[in-house]
């Protein structure tokens, strides 16, 4: 089963991700991987992967460094792969070093997660719920947060399994349908 998890900043998503990898792991008896798919570009780039490598180890995670076109990476390995985060995945593809703006990468995104969760079993992919502020953003911010809604659907009808962490409790929202509805309609 491939898992899609979502929540509002530093509510457990990872821990709990990196909880069920394990577990899946262990399970199918296969390999463990974390997929980092963060640039670093500053120090606290920097410091939250340190934090992030800390709480992951002795976990048995074999670390992919993967920021882009991660399709790629994992095309022909078998595992359970924790992909942390679809968030930092759309801001490097979208965003690029030379200063241009890739309008398309979410779809392009989407549909290659989608593919891949289609030859994979035992995926979880990690993001950012960012969609409920209330806050007017500039143009190119409002097209990132639609971009990683495209996504985030995309990954939610895909995926056996929908969480949304909620101080540190994860909701399934496939586990009635109305929930899964209810969910979607929010992004």
């Amino acid at each position: 089963m491939n898992v899609f998890i979502s929540g509002g900043a530093k509510n457990g998503k990872s821990s709990y991700a990196q909880d069920l990898a394990v577990q899946m792991a262990k399970e199918k008896k296969c390999p463990l991987y974390y997929v980092a798919t963060m640039i670093p570009h500053d120090d606290e780039d920097r410091a939250r992967i340190e934090r992030h490598r800390r709480d992951r180890n002795g976990m048995g995670f074999r670390t992919i460094e993967c920021g882009r076109d991660i399709d790629r990476e994992l095309a022909d390995r078998e595992g359970v792969f924790l992909i942390d985060s679809v968030t930092a995945l759309l801001s490097n593809e979208m965003f690029r070093a030379d200063g241009t703006v890739d309008s398309e990468a979410s779809i392009r995104i989407a549909e290659r997660l989608k593919s891949l969760c289609k030859t994979h079993d035992g995926l979880i992919f990690v993001s950012d719920f960012i969609y409920s502020d209330g806050v007017e953003y500039d143009e190119l911010t409002d097209a990132y947060i639609q971009g990683l809604a495209i996504i985030d659907r995309a990954l939610a009808k895909e995926c056996g399994k929908v969480v949304e962490m909620i101080h540190g409790f994860p909701i399934d929202y496939k586990e009635e349908r109305a929930n899964y509805d209810d969910w979607t309609a929010l992004i």
